[in-house]
């Protein structure tokens, strides 16, 4: 038994922990949870909790259905929510199959698949994303939903419901060693801003999948509902997951080079130009629900085209400029990423792109200068820049043609999330909407 295995021991024991929360996600990023006993640890660290693993969703087929979920200790938390006394604590897992070998099907292992194929190349992958969601009025199903307030991008509302829920989900996730770089009131009514510190991808994953958990449950505590489906309102902005990203060799970044265009390196010019050519291929994957694509073409700063800027907020990748000259902050920000995203698939996909651009040694086009919404289409076309896809179902055939997307998520995640997307478009296609029948039903 390893250092951390035994902390997290002791700390069940002096804290009175009585349920520990085995947390794992299934293949869309919903999360899954299995709690446990004290007594049960030490065998879970051994050897893993056995489930049913046909039973959620894309995980592996029913005549294979038996898993095994490993605890990693790294992730153990004490959940803020459950109170101090006889208290609920959780760590995320690993999935394996009953021989010990990696699931192949697990999101977590697929994302530590890839670092590991960035680590092969001497390379660290960190990511800091800024999650946006809304904030409602508590509302039945079939009811229109309504903001908890009126107010916009970065307004101070005295004694706001939102400004209150930001205090109290912060000191929630930082009591859980989640840090928070900052947080404000966003441009849509009820909507909300928190960007997580900066961390490595794999614990960036892990932190995003409790963020949404304590907004749920501080939502709960307060008698408010939030959402992180990506365009909830008809006429304001959606929710996206701008996420900056860099690489580091060692304790350098490989994105910074002294003196050079906004110093940035060739193996940051390089990790762009993968963004850039393969963001078709990944969208299915960082934006990947039927409402995405509402976002995404909704205006409001949301990127709708293939193209990069400094500090150009319409283009797809930015590079951001608060900090000149500070080798460490050199980054760059993917804005395409929706809030309902599955973080681990989403960052593997991100970092095989960039990768495959340094590997090939792709050019890095010109940047746009101007308001990329606001060109004609046949000025974008003269530029080369070529749209995202419109819809789940253009992204699903982007995706089905990605020989990127394939090997980085493997044959089965790439197989189910193409049938479940198949699937939720076909559902969705055959609706007869309100707008259609406001539309039509009495002029026709």
């Amino acid at each position: 038994m390893d250092k951390q295995q035994e902390y997290v021991l002791r700390s069940v024991e002096e804290r009175d922990i009585r349920f520990i929360r085995l947390w794992f996600t299934d293949v869309l990023g919903i999360l899954k949870s299995v709690a446990i006993a004290p007594a049960e640890l030490e065998n879970a660290f051994a050897e893993g909790i056995g489930f049913d693993g046909s039973a959620v969703e894309g995980l592996t087929r029913v005549y294979e259905a038996d898993m095994i979920a490993k605890p990693d200790p790294a992730s153990y938390q004490i959940l803020p929510w459950r109170g101090e006394r006889q208290g609920a604590a959780r760590m995320f897992c690993d999935i394996y199959t009953p021989d010990g070998e990696p699931a192949l099907s697990d999101p977590r292992q697929v994302l530590k698949r890839t670092l590991d194929k960035a680590s092969e190349q001497g390379f660290s992958f960190y990511t800091h994303p800024e999650i946006e969601f809304y904030l409602f009025k508590q509302f039945e199903t079939g009811q229109q939903p309504v903001p908890v307030d009126r107010a916009g991008y970065f307004d101070n509302v005295p004694r706001g419901t939102a400004h209150n829920f930001r205090r109290e989900a912060i000191t929630m996730l930082e009591n859980m060693g989640i840090s928070v770089e900052f947080s404000h009131h966003e441009a849509g009514p009820g909507q909300n801003e928190i960007d997580l510190r900066y961390a490595d991808a794999l614990t960036t994953a892990d932190n995003i999948m409790t963020f949404r958990t304590v907004i749920k449950e501080v939502a709960l505590e307060q008698g408010v509902f939030a959402s992180f489906m990506p365009k909830p309102l008809f006429e304001a902005p959606g929710s996206g997951m701008h996420t900056h990203m860099s690489l580091f060799e060692g304790d350098r970044n490989a994105f910074h080079e002294a003196g050079a265009e906004m110093g940035l390196s060739v193996t940051a010019r390089q990790f762009m130009a993968g963004l850039l050519k393969y963001a078709p291929e990944i969208t299915a994957i960082t934006n990947q629900y039927v409402n995405s694509y509402k976002r995404l073409w909704g205006g409001a700063e949301a990127p709708s085209y293939v193209c990069w800027g400094s500090n150009n907020r319409s283009a797809l990748v930015r590079v951001p400029v608060h900090k000149p000259g500070k080798s460490q902050s050199a980054r760059v920000e993917y804005r395409a990423m929706d809030s309902a995203a599955n973080p681990y698939l989403a960052f593997s996909v991100l970092l095989a792109a960039g990768l495959k651009g340094i590997e090939d040694g792709l050019e890095l086009p010109e940047g746009a200068e101007d308001d990329v919404w606001e060109l004609s289409n046949a000025e974008r076309r003269a530029l080369g820049y070529e749209p995202l896809p419109t819809s789940l179902a253009e992204a699903i055939a982007e995706m089905e043609r990605s020989e990127l997307v394939a090997e980085t998520l493997g044959e089965r995640v790439f197989d189910f999330v193409l049938r479940n997307k198949r699937a939720e478009w076909e559902a969705y296609r055959a609706q007869v909407t309100p707008y259609e029948l406001d539309t039509y039903l009495s002029v026709l």
